[in-house]
């Protein structure tokens, strides 16, 4: 059967149509315009949005598993629960959904509290799901690596409870292989959440210690205060968004995101293989 996949032209989607191919899956992506990229041969496209009633509803057809990534916006709990009732609608019970870690705990950061809300939505409506809680992306350190090369400074307010980030490499390969072990059981299997987390936890100090040696001279932590991040994320991302980011990273200063025991074990024995760490993204954007 037809494997749908949303987000799909993003950083951990396109990731994720990759890994299916690369396993000789059927897979249909949902694009709002096929013209801005590029798939794989085979890859089925299917034009449309989240909120598009009409062409989620024909996106939906012949799909028996979906994996549903929705951006961080404004609506995107309005998103995450129309897709929902229109895959229960078209009798798709087999879903991966990419929440966030202890998308329960942090209420008051928005996406994680939508993410909560759709978490919920998959329990109480009896939808087959792997619920997908991924750390903060090493990925994101894109976004602040002209103040760490510019300034030596890293910008991030972490604190000192330990976060540990994952790679979105990894994410897309294990979101790839749950959709396949649900795509190809012989029935709906029960719900099942997977922290996905680094090989490390690390602390603002920590981050700039790596940052380093890796350009070997100093890069100091910019501390605890979220005031400058917010301001320097207004710069390139809406003001609403700045602010949620602050709200995020206020959060890592007052709890952390430390692994539960067992979840580093858990992902690489399932990929066969370590897990990728911070010191290699930051080497790649310093080279870059």
């Amino acid at each position: 059967m037809t494997i749908l996949v949303t987000g799909a032209t993003g950083r951990v989607g396109r990731q994720v149509v990759d890994q299916l191919i690369a396993r000789d899956a059927n897979v249909r992506v949902l694009t709002r315009d096929p013209t801005k990229t590029t798939f794989p041969a085979g890859v089925e496209v299917a034009q449309g949005d989240l909120l598009d009633i009409d062409a989620m509803r024909a996106a939906f057809a012949g799909v028996r598993t979906l994996f549903l990534l929705n951006a961080v916006t404004g609506d995107e709990f309005t998103q995450a629960l129309i897709t929902l009732n229109l895959a229960r609608e078209a009798g798709v019970d087999r879903i991966v959904y990419l929440s966030v870690f202890d998308a329960d705990g942090a209420v008051n950061v928005p996406h994680f509290a939508v993410k909560s809300g759709a978490e919920r939505m998959l329990a109480a409506m009896d939808f087959g799901a792997t619920i997908l809680r991924p750390t903060y992306f090493i990925d994101n350190e894109a976004m602040v690596k002209d103040v760490i090369l510019q300034h030596g400074v890293y910008p991030m307010p972490i604190g000192s409870k330990g976060v540990t980030m994952v790679d979105t490499r990894d994410i897309a390969e294990v979101a790839a292989l749950e959709l396949l072990r649900r795509d190809r059981a012989p029935e709906k299997l029960p719900i099942e959440t997977i922290n996905l987390v680094g090989p490390e936890t690390l602390t603002g100090e920590s981050v700039a210690a790596i940052w380093s040696d890796v350009l070997g001279r100093p890069v100091v932590y910019g501390g605890d205060d979220p005031n400058g991040f917010e301001q320097n994320m207004a710069t390139f991302l809406p003001r609403w968004t700045a602010y949620e980011m602050r709200l995020m990273a206020e959060r890592y200063v007052s709890d952390g995101m430390i692994p539960d025991d067992g979840d580093r074990e858990r992902l690489t024995a399932m990929l066969g293989r370590p897990l990728h760490g911070y010191r290699e993204t930051a080497a790649t954007l310093a080279g870059a």
